[in-house]
């Protein structure tokens, strides 16, 4: 009997994954977690039914959610990352010598201890000295920040469920407080593909415009999320992505990196006509779609 994996990213449209065998399945205070093994894709984890990382691919959305305000931002020393117990995010942070400290706000405490049993190459370095995890909701948590973080990455899961508060624009407005007066904010944007994601990334997109002075979106090739097709956004209050980017100081860490590069970098923000023009629709809306 063969086991399959599968997820609907539409209905009328299904990814599917060859498993070999279920690894882990717990249902906790949260959501369903389960950890997979393939032979395409190596170890997966997925929360209530919905593709969170896999061991191929999972260092695209981990390079470009972090290398690109790493690369823009002169001075990061204090970080406040959302979500991203898988560990992901910090793995890539922790590259960074003159990182003093990182906030880790994760939701569920279980997510967390099952990345670091089942996934240790991506949460290998949550038990570094700099990082420093809350488990509580990461909504409640930025309300108590003010001008204090260089960098707020917001590595949330999709827009309903545990993470349905990360895409509002009292969370973001939030952030813009909590970051000190040259800080940047990035998020995971969903997919501008289907329909429905697309209406998701509109959302967050005029959420997060009318709360930044600087707001940009860019990409990334995800072959395991919904069409391949990622979008991230990049808001910040001084640095704009390109303009402020200096590639030579990135270029010079020696970082050995799969994906990242700080060519690519310029590059992710030349985006499809037909994005440009989603964005461009709820930018001149004075309501969100």
């Amino acid at each position: 009997m063969e086991l399959w994996f599968t997820e609907k990213h539409t209905q009328n449209v299904q990814f599917s994954i060859k498993v070999d065998h279920q690894l882990f399945s717990a249902q906790s205070e949260f959501q369903r977690i389960d950890v997979f093994e393939s032979k395409e894709f190596g170890r997966f984890l997925t929360l209530d039914g919905y593709m969170m990382l896999t061991e191929k691919d999972e260092f695209i959305y981990h390079e470009m959610i972090v290398h690109v305000p790493m690369a823009v931002h002169p001075n990061p020393r204090k970080i406040l990352v959302i979500g991203a117990g898988d560990g992901g995010v910090v793995r890539e942070l922790m590259r960074y010598n003159e990182i003093e400290k990182v906030d880790l706000v994760e939701i569920d405490p279980l997510v967390v201890e099952v990345c670091q049993k089942y996934l240790p190459k991506t949460a290998c370095c949550l038990n570094d000295e700099r990082v420093h995890i809350h488990y509580q909701d990461g909504l409640k948590f930025v309300r108590t920040c003010q001008n204090e973080y260089d960098v707020i990455i917001v590595d949330s899961t999709d827009p309903f469920g545990p993470g349905e508060g990360l895409f509002t624009k009292e969370f973001y407005g939030n952030c813009y407080k909590a970051l000190k007066e040259d800080g940047i904010m990035v998020n995971q944007h969903e997919s501008p593909f289907y329909d429905d994601d697309a209406v998701a990334c509109q959302r967050a997109h005029k959420r997060i415009v009318e709360s930044f002075p600087i707001s940009r979106v860019y990409q990334a090739h995800i072959p395991t999320y919904p069409s391949g097709h990622w979008l991230f956004g990049f808001a910040s209050k001084k640095y704009h992505p390109i303009k402020d980017l200096n590639p030579v100081k990135w270029d010079v860490r020696g970082f050995h990196t799969r994906y990242y590069n700080t060519r690519l970098h310029v590059g992710a923000f030349k985006l499809p006509n037909y994005v440009e023009e989603l964005l461009r629709e709820v930018e001149a809306m004075g309501e969100e779609p």
